[in-house]
């Protein structure tokens, strides 16, 4: 995780759960743990609300609605996506083109409509969730990459 962030500033990632890739037993977040010497926000996600963001701290999260976990306030608002130049979102698939499969919710959809246009939006998923084709909705943010973990880091789209 380290080279994959290696030149980010602020990296917007997530706090596996259940069977999610990167969720540990034990509640350790690996995943997050590895990205060293960048600012790392987790999202912040309520009904009826835009996901707002706050700073992650090993060891510094409390129980969540949703069966999540996340830090305790303060939290930031939904903007701060913008300042992140590398986006890690959870995703039940991606294919090759960048479409990414949710969990139906909506709200990545919504908070990456805010990101920086050059940020990199890096679905993690396991091996065989990287498909070739999925149906596309026309409120879809594309993923540039995918991340999984026998391949690594798999450019999308046009990059591919």
């Amino acid at each position: 995780m380290a080279e994959l962030s290696a030149d980010a500033g602020t990296v917007c990632g997530y706090v596996p759960v259940g069977t999610e890739p990167g969720a540990a037993p034990g509640g350790s977040v690996p995943m997050l743990d590895g990205l060293t010497g960048v600012r790392v926000l987790v999202p912040i996600a309520r009904t009826g609300l835009p996901m707002r963001w706050a700073r992650y701290r090993p060891g510094g999260l409390v129980a969540a609605p949703f069966g999540l976990r996340e830090p305790p306030p303060p939290w930031l608002p939904p903007e701060s996506i913008a300042e992140a130049s590398l986006i890690l979102v959870p995703a039940l698939a991606v294919d090759r083109r960048g479409v990414r499969l949710g969990r139906g919710a909506g709200f990545y959809d919504r908070a990456l409509a805010l990101a920086d246009p050059a940020a990199r939006l890096v679905a993690v998923v396991r091996d065989e969730e990287l498909v070739d084709e999925l149906p596309a909705e026309p409120h879809d943010v594309p993923m540039t990459h995918a991340l999984t973990p026998g391949r690594g880091l798999v450019a999308l789209g046009a990059g591919e």
